[in-house]
């Protein structure tokens, strides 16, 4: 009886002690078919707690989403690092894994509490190209599996006010990733850039450290330079000028398709947050195209009237055939709405002398 009760408490000994396997990878077997097989968090896979060499990062700027909060990870192969770039994304090694989990927290003024998990995307860099893989998450938030098809699910919250919200958030289609992250039609990461990661984060209790110099460390990034692209937080007025933060929401949001290397770059429309030229903005510049999309405006920008701008009608729409983005979410980004009419507001010019 003795041996027996032994028995038990080395096995329990041994499955309480026992850890999660780290990260290694067949690169010729991806896709896996559950998200757990790929070993990137330890424990309770709802926990989303980080495996060794598991990254976790945060954006200055991040794409909206339906409200949706995300968890961003990164891992790169062992002896492996990025290289520092001071415009565009990280010039990232091969075999690196971004990870991100797009969830909403029951009540948004306690987002640490529960939380309900969508889906889990990753892009995965392969013989030097970029794939995407997505996994939906089964309604006990045990497993997430891979995704093809999409899929769409109502999500309700209470925010910030206390307000019950509700969305039909729609998981993409493999086939629309590439709608966002298109660059010189290559599928290509849009947040991982130097200066939308230049910002501190909270690694632990007593553990906060800027996030570039946390990649220097932890071996995953080389050459940082401390001429890094200043871009602020746009939703924090001491960050920086209205028409920075402006500039940066826009970026995130706008510019990763209009750029003169994104989709919509035949628009003549630059959105990007290094963009100097206001008109190159949408300042009182006509559409190249007319349409559902103008509204019937004359202007992308007509400064003092956000009203009479496509750009805010566009933002405000949720008709497929007008919004933007044209993915990726389904009802109106109220704050980033108020910020850019305050910054359309703000600009002078006369249009007609244009």
């Amino acid at each position: 009886m003795k041996k027996y009760f032994f028995g038990i408490i080395m096995i329990t000994l041994f499955s309480c002690n026992r850890e999660t396997p780290p990260v290694m990878l067949d690169f010729s077997k991806l896709p896996y078919e559950k998200l757990s097989d790929y070993h990137f968090f330890t424990g309770n896979l709802s926990d989303l707690k980080a495996n060794n060499k598991v990254i976790p990062y945060d954006l200055k700027a991040s794409l909206f989403t339906d409200y949706a909060h995300k968890a961003r990870f990164v891992w790169m192969p062992e002896g492996s690092s990025a290289e520092f770039t001071k415009e565009g994304v990280l010039d990232f090694p091969e075999k690196t894994i971004l990870i991100k989990t797009f969830y909403y927290p029951e009540d948004f003024s306690q987002p640490e509490k529960y939380k309900q998990i969508i889906e889990t995307r990753l892009l995965v860099k392969n013989k030097d190209e970029w794939q995407s893989y997505n996994y939906l998450w089964n309604e006990s938030m045990t497993e997430a599996v891979l995704d093809i098809v999409g899929e769409t699910r109502k999500v309700s919250w209470k925010d910030e006010k206390g307000e019950k919200r509700t969305v039909d958030y729609i998981v993409p289609n493999k086939n629309q990733c590439k709608s966002c992250h298109n660059y010189k039609e290559t599928l290509q990461p849009i947040g991982p850039k130097a200066r939308n990661l230049n910002r501190d984060y909270s690694y632990a209790p007593n553990d906060t450290q800027n996030q570039l110099e946390r990649w220097v460390k932890e071996g995953y990034l080389t050459g940082l330079s401390k001429d890094i692209s200043f871009m602020p937080v746009w939703n924090q007025e001491k960050e920086g000028t209205l028409q920075q933060r402006a500039m940066a929401y826009l970026d995130i949001n706008c510019g990763h398709c209009h750029n003169p290397d994104g989709p919509g770059g035949s628009s003549g429309l630059s959105l990007t947050y290094d963009e100097k030229d206001l008109h190159n903005a949408g300042l009182c510049k006509p559409p190249v195209a007319s349409g559902r999309g103008s509204a019937g405006l004359y202007y992308d920008i007509h400064p003092a009237f956000p009203d009479s701008s496509i750009l805010i009608s566009r933002m405000i729409s949720t008709n497929p055939g007008e919004m933007m983005p044209e993915v990726g979410r389904t009802v109106v980004h109220e704050e980033g709405v108020k910020l850019i009419r305050e910054w359309i507001q703000s600009l002078e010019g006369n249009c007609r002398n244009q």
